[in-house]
């Protein structure tokens, strides 16, 4: 199975079932950027439920920009406040200290591109788990694919309903069991168990 996707902020757990079940891995380069989505996003288990973490992006005037065109705004730290919120959010999880030294430098990093921090945080995020998914990038835009599983749906949340076995969450007592949030709560929650589990999924 060949999986099309479109590269994001530290994906949802419903990107990585996606990609560490297929044979062949696709990453949409050329479509155009859409606010709202996860491309520039991720979601947490905060002591306060779902935190949603924004990156903030550089407006264009041109109205139809590429996603890979996309330029980060520096005028705000926003590396060190997701940081923080991640701290915030998992220091009491059993693997947060294990991962951290490993993600620290991509919020010390100064990226110009959206699509080039998305492509490393999914880069990271393999070397963290130990699994290698080797991928191919498109070089043009099809609005519809044939003969691969093309699930770039999955980069708008509110269009992802996909719903995956329980795993044991730091606030759960308080929040209840949150699905299908950023891989980082899996990370965290269940270190290289992860893997298991997400092959064990279907999307």
């Amino acid at each position: 199975m060949t999986s099309l996707l479109h590269p994001t902020y530290f994906p949802s757990i419903s990107h990585f079932v996606a990609m560490i079940n297929a044979e062949t891995v696709v990453f949409e380069m050329e479509d155009n950027f859409q606010k709202q989505t996860n491309r520039n996003r991720m979601y947490i288990h905060s002591p306060n439920g779902v935190q949603l973490l924004n990156i903030p992006i550089k407006h264009s005037t041109i109205p139809h920009q590429k996603t890979k065109d996309v330029r980060l705004e520096t005028a705000f730290n926003w590396q060190k406040q997701h940081l923080k919120s991640l701290e915030a959010a998992y220091r009491a999880s059993p693997f947060f200290e294990y991962f951290e030294d490993d993600l620290q430098p991509i919020f010390n990093k100064k990226h110009t591109f959206l699509m080039d921090l998305n492509l490393e945080s999914i880069a990271v995020v393999c070397n963290c788990l130990g699994v290698s998914i080797p991928f191919e990038k498109t070089v043009e835009y099809f609005h519809e694919v044939n003969d691969i599983s093309d699930f770039r749906s999955l980069a708008n949340g509110k269009k992802d309903g996909a719903t995956f076995e329980f795993y044991t969450q730091v606030f759960e007592e308080k929040n209840g069991f949150l699905n299908n949030l950023s891989i980082l709560d899996l990370l965290f929650n269940e270190g290289r168990y992860a893997v298991d589990y997400l092959k064990r999924q279907e999307i």
